[in-house]
């Protein structure tokens, strides 16, 4: 059976996931488009989906008899009012971070799941998929003992003048936020942020770059250092250390050249590159579940947690130093 699905927003994200639907996954076609942009959804349409029908509004879209399961790759703003349509409708669906703009609105999809019954979202959070993440779990839970400490780093070439401050939680640091919950099987309970002198390049609106510091239930303390103008390139980084030994993220696979008297090796410059394959592994993992009706992985619960754990952080930007607590009530039976 092929799984006939709707995609909300055919900007950058929703135009690769249709790509990536339509020519590289199997299972699934997308039939329906809707964006509040007419002219980049007919595009999209003509380029990629020339049998997809064009929706005026996202709610239409869900409404319609053809679609069996919901993309949602629209402006965050947007994406409580969708997902809440598609759960009430009965359609998995698939959203981007973040899942809704405020922790409030998190959780009204959250009750919303609940009260359905089942799990039918999923959120987009792609590096629960990536191969290294993977491999890096695999040791922390079988080889290194339990967690003590983590190392991150998370660095951008540049941002534009329009990224601002809490931007780099929101927006920036917000993988990081879920991974680590997925990795160490843990929750959050106090945030701080610490500032060094700003970089040459940041702005004045910009306090770049800063450290986020997390404690865990458990115990672990982790470092997350954001440094969106570090000019270089795209630089994720992760140590996990543990009882018995530490375990690295293991670099993306490039060659290793002894050049000109110098040993080098590229650094990627786009997060799309970093992480094209991870995104390629969650659709093919929504439309799997979708196919029964249902949803698996990044949950709706994730989501929420991510959204209170960010405004904690971004709290913490503004508190000289000081812990902020990060407060989740109890998961509900459906995530557990």
């Amino acid at each position: 059976m092929t799984l006939k699905i709707g995609v909300i927003g055919t900007g950058m994200i929703g135009r690769d996931h249709t790509r990536r639907i339509q020519q590289v996954l199997a299972g699934a076609e997308v039939v329906a488009l809707s964006d509040v942009n007419v002219a980049s959804a007919e595009t999209v349409r003509k380029d990629l989906a020339p049998n997809a029908k064009l929706y005026d509004t996202g709610e239409a879209l869900i409404a319609a008899p053809e679609v069996q399961a919901v993309l949602v790759t629209s402006w965050g703003a947007t994406h409580e009012p969708y997902v809440l349509a598609a759960i009430a409708a009965g359609k998995p669906v698939f959203c981007e971070k973040p899942l809704a703009t405020t922790a409030e609105g998190a959780r009204r999809i959250v009750d919303a799941e609940v009260r359905f019954g089942k799990r039918l979202v999923q959120v987009g959070f792609m590096r629960r998929y990536d191969a290294g993440y993977v491999a890096l779990k695999h040791a922390v839970e079988n080889h290194t003992g339990a967690p003590i400490l983590v190392h991150a780093a998370h660095r951008n070439p540049a941002v534009p003048e329009a990224y601002v401050t809490p931007m780099a939680i929101h927006d920036t640091m917000i993988h990081e936020i879920d991974v680590f919950r997925w990795l160490l099987n843990d929750d959050y309970v106090s945030a701080r942020v610490l500032y060094p002198r700003n970089a040459a390049r940041s702005h004045t609106k910009l306090r770049d770059p800063q450290v986020v510091v997390l404690e865990t239930k458990k115990g672990v303390l982790i470092d997350v250092e954001i440094f969106v103008n570090c000019a270089y390139g795209y630089d994720i980084q992760c140590e996990v250390v543990g009882e018995e030994g530490t375990a690295r993220l293991p670099e993306p696979m490039t060659v290793d050249m002894r050049l000109g008297a110098k040993r080098q090796s590229t650094i990627l410059t786009d997060w799309k590159d970093r992480f094209v394959a991870s995104y390629d592994v969650e659709l093919n993992d929504f439309i799997a579940a979708a196919s029964k009706g249902g949803a698996t992985g990044p949950s709706a619960w994730d989501g929420y947690a991510a959204a209170v754990t960010s405004d904690a952080c971004v709290q913490a930007q503004e508190s000289n130093g000081q812990a902020v607590a990060i407060e989740l009530p109890p998961r509900p039976a459906l995530y557990a």
